[in-house]
């Protein structure tokens, strides 16, 4: 399956809902970014920010598990999704 921009957006929001409830997960988020609660809302729609938090989810295998398995996704999902939004381009060194 490959995702256009607009189904890559929407899993990404589907991401960032499932990111600010965990409980053990969003503070490490906003710390790691540096983001307030409220610029966290501001930017929800932007599709830069969703990649972001699919590169958030993706460091830790066990977060994209977890993900994968609340949204009953196929755990290939959250990588091919970041792929069709900016900056997920494949990038090729040579």
């Amino acid at each position: 399956m490959s995702y256009t921009r607009e189904s890559a957006e929407t899993l990404g929001l589907q991401a960032l809902g499932w990111l600010v409830g965990e409980e053990d997960l969003v503070g490490v988020f906003l710390g790691s970014t540096g983001l307030s609660e409220a610029e966290l809302r501001a930017r929800a729609g932007e599709p830069e920010f969703l990649g972001s938090v699919l590169d958030f989810i993706m460091m830790d295998d066990a977060w994209v598990i977890r993900f994968c398995d609340a949204h009953g996704l196929a755990y290939d999902r959250v990588m091919l999704a970041r792929a069709a939004l900016p900056g997920g381009e494949q990038v090729h060194w040579t």
